[in-house]
């Protein structure tokens, strides 16, 4: 990794969230470089872009989700429905992956869909995504293989989901169930994504995403999670050339001078045990949208001018950076792979802006000795954003109607950062070099 820092006092270059440094206000222009950045990625990088079933592919009717959408008294704005209809669309989204340039697709398995009822497991459902699988490599692409991406079957989550005592057990039938299609040209599967928002948000009534509302995780779910990802991580074992690890919803819990101490309590049981459940994973992944302020009384809100993503989020594309080098510590040095990162805008520019920032941050993390694999872009499409379709993350827009797909700039730049491994930043911290 190489970086071309001109002003070595770039506010990019920060410390960690345990830093006793001094940390920025939110209101302070902390994620714009005063100088031209620019970082060069190495040769095998892997460059690529994510999607989740429930989150695209539409209809998931058998999930604890699909019921959450369509109670009587619902808490979220609008269902799922079709979503963008990929369950059948996947070969045009895995073409478009392909023609970008860009290496790795991540998707998940919906275990509602394959495991209906607990004493059925759908061998159509498992053949579907095995042909998903076979899609990405007869396209050059690498597959990176989810497991479990938030949803639970409905069967599961009315027997008490993750904090039951059988979690562990019903979560490895599934894994056993899905084995035999990882056995063959599948290099990498995260058992679970980001186990710390799944234990927080186990109760159907959690459903606030800001951190400064967000419960803490349920602390018996919180094991339940950590005993299925061993027990699924020892049933892939066997296959040859398959690593395994899980994704941590990396917060970036920066401390306000003085509440050194409160941030390190509040980030344990939100974050840090699920990393120390990983030092023995062949890789971690790390899943950055921005940070948070902690003070001496916990999560600090943020003030009415800070600009924010369509969710509400800091747009602070250096916390990525700092994420990745938590993680890493915590972690005990383990191999680092940027498995989310993106930012909800309805300004491409402004996306690939605040993708062209964290990717220099990310490069600063690596030279600074972080091991990093590769980055993934959320998301390839714009998706069902857990009560919303208005979020829209997505390298790729589609028509609610035909389901037509309409690529946006961001997408041909993030084709042409994975061509050339160069991410540059002009001194106002906008990227260069943005398609026409």
């Amino acid at each position: 990794m190489t970086i071309d820092r001109p002003d070595p006092a770039s506010a990019l270059s920060t410390t960690s969230t345990t830093s006793s440094s001094s940390t920025a206000s939110p209101t302070s222009p902390a994620s714009a470089p005063s100088a031209p950045l620019t970082a060069q990625f190495p040769a095998d990088f892997l460059w690529g872009t994510a999607t989740a079933a429930h989150q695209v592919e539409g209809g998931n009717v058998g999930s604890d989700w699909w019921r959450r959408e369509h109670r009587a008294d619902t808490d979220l704005t609008e269902p799922s429905g079709d979503a963008a209809d990929s369950y059948h669309r996947w070969p045009e989204d895995l073409d478009l992956v392909r023609a970008a340039g860009l290496q790795v697709y991540r998707f998940s398995v919906e275990w509602a869909r394959v495991q209906p009822e607990p004493d059925f497991v759908s061998r159509a459902q498992l053949d579907h995504y095995r042909r998903l699988i076979d899609g990405c490599l007869e396209r050059g692409l690498t597959p990176m293989v989810t497991l479990h991406h938030t949803t639970n079957p409905l069967w599961f989550a009315r027997s008490g989901g993750w904090a039951q005592d059988q979690a562990p057990d019903r979560f490895a039938r599934y894994v056993e169930a899905v084995r035999p299609i990882l056995s063959a040209g599948v290099e990498w599967v995260c058992t679970i994504n980001e186990p710390n928002m799944v234990a927080t948000h186990c109760d159907w009534a959690a459903a606030e995403m800001r951190q400064v509302k967000r419960p803490a995780p349920d602390p018996v779910a919180s094991q339940h999670l950590i005993e299925a990802h061993l027990r699924a991580r020892q049933i892939l074992s066997g296959i040859d050339g398959l690593r395994s690890g899980w994704t941590i919803g990396a917060q970036d819990f920066e401390a306000l001078p003085g509440a050194e101490a409160v941030a390190r309590a509040f980030g344990h049981p939100r974050e840090d045990c699920f990393i120390e459940a990983a030092r023995q994973d062949d890789f971690i992944g790390v899943q950055n949208y921005s940070r948070n302020l902690i003070g001496p009384t916990g999560p600090v809100p943020l003030p009415p001018e800070v600009e924010t993503n369509l969710l509400g989020w800091e747009y602070y594309p250096a916390s990525l950076g700092r994420a990745v080098q938590h993680v890493w510590r915590v972690g005990g040095g383990r191999p680092v792979f940027v498995t989310e990162n993106g930012f909800a805008t309805r300004q491409d520019a402004r996306r690939i802006d605040h993708t062209a920032a964290a990717l220099v941050s990310l490069g600063q993390a690596m030279a600074s000795g972080v091991e990093v694999l590769g980055y993934l872009y959320w998301s390839l499409l714009d998706n069902y954003e857990w009560g919303s379709y208005e979020p829209t993350f997505g390298l790729v827009a589609w028509d609610r109607t035909t389901f037509e797909r309409r690529p946006k700039p961001s997408l041909a730049w993030l084709a042409q950062v994975s061509r050339t491994g160069r991410v540059a930043l002009d001194a106002a911290g906008h990227a260069l070099d943005r398609p026409a």
